[in-house]
């Protein structure tokens, strides 16, 4: 099966053909720089991440732009209320943004162009758009005119007249329409400004990713990304400003990741329901999380709960454990892995089918179950069992790779520990014993009070085996 994505665009799952062959250029509006990462923020730079990875594995050459908002109202308010310079905050908040995601296991884009280092960019398209009769200036501000553009509302599928009846929109008398929007800010009182033809002021959100997404990938480039509550009026307007002032198509696929909810409303911070990655990580591996994050198919919601997270934790905890216990019982072996190209084939084609990132972990689900028979049997004596398991490990490590999960990060624990090892072995050899018995209320206790504490317990064949999760 080819590669298709789901293009908001055209409203199809379209075969996805670069622009130019063996490359893929890829356009991700990031953060604006004013507090702490959130799970929201993580599903972006996750999704977007796993499409980079597996481009990259089909063997594209990947070239992903990802911008930092750090010029805005919010960055602007948080200094004031800190009594600190705007700079101060967005450097203090990209930094923390770029430690969350490379905890998370995300390869930092190819280009992050910062808003404040492009400003001449955005004001030669300004300056374009109003040549072109697109855009005017009005007290003190450059508003585009969407009424100038026939092709506004293609990527959301909304008509002006929908938009104005539908639509909150900033009451301001110099607009001539309701739905215009503002290009370049003209300066208030103490915030930072830039000298402009229209006077001092500061770019609008818009006009950044317009300007960053075509210095640094050019007119018509392959795939632009985001959230998909970013398809009115962010992505609407980029696509306005740059087909204005060129001519020629911006993006020619656009992909929407789905938003993450808890209780059913979009995690956020203007609702309070947000949990920041740092504060999760510290109870949950990462490998754990980002499993938890591609659960779903990109463009689906994903519902966030301890309940779900733990969920994650089993389920990859069950795939950690086919290679933990594998490597364990071919160590020391020389034996050829024979690949597993059936669960490859699987693999590959439900990444092909937009990015099925469930079906793709499924696939592994079955190569792990495919595995753990050939590792009992090579446990039993089977040698020529062994072949298969390693393929299976092998082949595990490998495919979680694309989805960037690191088997090596997924917990770990061991008998040679220190402390925990010598008190682990005491409280399985006490459940044993329990077992032994047919005590089964209390071995189940033991296994569950573990459990609870970030103990894995594993009945195997040869004993019980224990590893740590968090």
């Amino acid at each position: 099966m080819a590669l298709r994505f789901t293009n908001t665009l055209t409203g199809s799952k379209d075969a996805f053909v670069p622009r130019e062959e063996g490359r893929a250029s890829i356009y991700v509006c990031g953060p604006t720089v004013y507090d702490d990462a959130h799970v929201g923020h993580a599903r972006v730079a996750v999704v977007f991440d796993v499409l980079r990875r597996f481009l990259a594995w089909r063997g594209f050459t990947v070239t992903l732009v990802q911008n930092i908002t750090d010029i805005d109202d919010k960055i602007i308010a948080k200094a004031a209320a800190e009594g600190v310079s705007v700079a101060e905050i967005a450097e203090r908040y990209s930094w923390a943004y770029d430690e969350a995601m490379a905890a998370l296991g995300v390869q930092r884009p190819s280009i992050v162009p910062r808003a404040t280092a492009h400003v001449p960019e955005m004001l030669a398209l300004v300056g374009a758009l109003v040549d072109a009769g697109y855009a005017y200036a009005a007290g003190g501000n450059v508003f585009f005119s969407v009424a100038s553009f026939k092709g506004y509302g293609k990527l959301s599928k909304r008509s002006l007249d929908e938009m104005r009846a539908g639509e909150r929109v900033e009451v301001d008398p110099h607009k001539r329409d309701p739905m215009d929007f503002v290009l370049w800010k003209g300066a208030k009182p103490g915030e930072p400004a830039w000298d402009s033809p229209w006077g001092p002021g500061r770019p609008g959100w818009h006009i950044e990713c317009s300007a960053m997404a075509r210095k640094y990938l050019g007119e018509g480039f392959d795939i632009h990304g985001g959230g998909q509550d970013l398809i009115f009026p962010h992505h609407e307007n980029e696509i306005a400003q740059a087909e204005a002032a060129s001519g020629t198509p911006f993006a020619r696929y656009w992909l929407h990741n789905g938003m993450v909810r808890v209780t059913g409303e979009k995690m956020s911070k203007s609702l309070s329901n947000f949990t920041v990655i740092r504060e999760l990580l510290a109870s949950y591996p990462a490998p754990v999380v980002r499993f938890f994050l591609t659960s779903a198919q990109y463009r689906s919601p994903i519902d966030f709960s301890a309940e779900a997270i733990e969920e994650s934790r089993a389920a990859f905890g069950r795939l950690a454990g086919f290679a933990r216990n594998a490597a364990e019982a071919l160590a020391g072996s020389e034996i050829e892995a024979v690949p597993a190209t059936g669960a490859r084939e699987r693999f590959v084609e439900a990444m092909n089918d937009d990015l099925n990132t469930p079906a793709a972990v499924a696939a592994l689900f079955d190569l792990v179950g495919e595995g753990n028979v050939a590792l009992a049997a090579f446990e039993a004596g089977e040698t020529e069992a062994g072949p298969k398991v390693a393929g299976a490990m092998e082949t595990l490590r490998e495919l979680l790779g694309v989805l960037g999960l690191d088997l090596d990060q997924a917990g770990g624990g061991s008998t040679n520990d220190s402390l925990l090892g010598p008190l682990a072995e005491l409280v399985l050899e006490l459940r044993d014993r329990a077992r032994a018995a047919k005590d089964f209320a209390t071995s189940d206790m033991i296994r569950d009070r573990l459990a609870k504490v970030g103990i894995r317990v594993e009945d195997r064949s040869g004993g019980s085996r224990w590893h740590l999760e968090r």
